[in-house]
C-alpha cells in the first residue's frame, strides 16, 4: 500500500481503535458471525449494512481531529500532528524519516526541492489533510488551506 493510502486508512478506517471496536460491537449485537469474520477481511468486503451502523456519528464521515486527538492522548510523546507531518506520521506509527517523507512527496507529485525538507514538510502536511478530506474525512477549518 502507498504511504498516503496507509495514512488515510489509519485515520479514516482505524482498525483496532476504540471507534472500530465500537462499530464491531454494534454490529455484533445483530450479526455475530459477520463481525467475527470482519477483522480478517480488513473491513474491505464488509456487508452493506456495516457502513450505516459504523462508529461515526456524522453520517459516515470520520472526524479526523477526534481520531488524531484520541491517538495523541494515548501516545507517551507530545506530538504536534496539527502542524507537523513528522509528528503526524509518528502518531500513526509510520516511518517519518526524510527518506519516507521524500517517498510520500513523490506519491503526491511534489515538484519542489525535496532537499528543502522544511518547505516539503509544510506542503506534505497540507496535502495529507487535503487527501483526508477528499476521502470523506471531516477536517477542521483551521487545518484547511
Amino acid at each position: 500500500m502507498s504511504l498516503i493510502g496507509s495514512i488515510v486508512s489509519k485515520i479514516l478506517h482505524p482498525f483496532g481503535s476504540s471507534e472500530a471496536q465500537a462499530a464491531e460491537a454494534n454490529t455484533s449485537s445483530s450479526k455475530p458471525s459477520e463481525t467475527q469474520a470482519q477483522p480478517s477481511s480488513g473491513g474491505g468486503s464488509a456487508p452493506a449494512s456495516t457502513p450505516t451502523s459504523g462508529g461515526t456519528s456524522s453520517g459516515g464521515s470520520v472526524d479526523v481531529e477526534a481520531v488524531l486527538n484520541d491517538l495523541a492522548a494515548k501516545n507517551p510523546q507530545k506530538l504536534n500532528w496539527r502542524t507537523s507531518i513528522v509528528d503526524l506520521m509518528k502518531l500513526l506509527d509510520m516511518d517519518s524519516s526524510l527518506h519516507a517523507r521524500q517517498q510520500l512527496a513523490d506519491e503526491l507529485h511534489y515538484t519542489g526541492d525535496k532537499n528543502d525538507s522544511a518547505s516539503m514538510n509544510v506542503w506534505l502536511h497540507k496535502q495529507v489533510i487535503k487527501k483526508l478530506e477528499e476521502n470523506g474525512g471531516k477536517v477542521p477549518a483551521d487545518l484547511k488551506d
